[in-house]
């Protein structure tokens, strides 16, 4: 007779270990690609992405140019990601929904300002002609790094992350839920039977409207 429970229990344990599976899996890449995709951002950004130099008196100037003199956007985005990342677990439902929707166009939005802040001449220009003190300056003899395609690729990592979490962040657990279960236990422990050898306990007993010598 109670083989037939058994059985079901175990198809339904079956069924759900590859959701759960799956759901730790996309969790955990969320997670790593996400942090470091925010990371190589914050530090690649703070790399020279161009130099070059300018025509002045007495010689030239030597010019550089990193990521943040171009452009400040993927490193704002990049912070960005990273408190949307966090803010997964806080919240539940259409606010989780919305939330990856945010870490995902963080890392999308990284990745295209570094792209399109890949050649840095327009700021190398605006030094040379504050450097040499003339409207018409221009750099001249530009190189560029492979700095801004490293900041893209970390912005394309968010991006993935951000991803994953629309996926299948409904399946991952909340920060907040987790809190509550752990909290309850220790709150209903503190409300049981009053110390009889703490006259105050059996006070806050009352109070509650307890019977502290129901459990003696």
């Amino acid at each position: 007779m109670s083989a037939t429970p058994v059985a079901q229990s175990r198809t339904e344990s079956a069924r759900s270990s590859p959701a759960a599976s799956s759901s730790r899996r996309s969790l955990a890449a969320a997670l790593l690609l996400g942090a470091v995709g925010a990371a190589v951002v914050l530090l690649a950004s703070g790399q020279t992405w161009a130099q070059g130099a300018a025509d002045a008196v007495g010689g030239t100037i030597p010019l550089k140019a990193d990521g943040r003199d171009v452009t400040g956007v993927p490193a704002a985005l990049a912070v960005v990601g990273l408190a949307a990342l966090v803010a997964v677990f806080a919240v539940r439902r259409a606010g989780r929904l919305l939330v990856s929707a945010l870490l995902a166009l963080s890392g999308a939005g990284a990745a295209l300002a570094a792209f399109l802040g890949a050649d840095g001449s327009g700021t190398l220009d605006e030094q040379a002609r504050r450097t040499t003190g003339t409207s018409d300056a221009a750099a001249e003899a530009l190189t560029h790094t492979v700095w801004p395609y490293v900041t893209a690729g970390g912005g394309l990592l968010i991006l993935i992350a951000g991803l994953l979490a629309l996926r299948y962040g409904t399946s991952w657990p909340a920060m907040s839920g987790r809190y509550e279960r752990e909290g309850a236990a220790p709150r209903k422990a503190r409300q049981g039977a009053a110390d009889p050898d703490r006259p105050e306990e059996l006070w806050k007993a009352l109070d509650r409207g307890e019977d502290p010598t129901g459990d003696q």
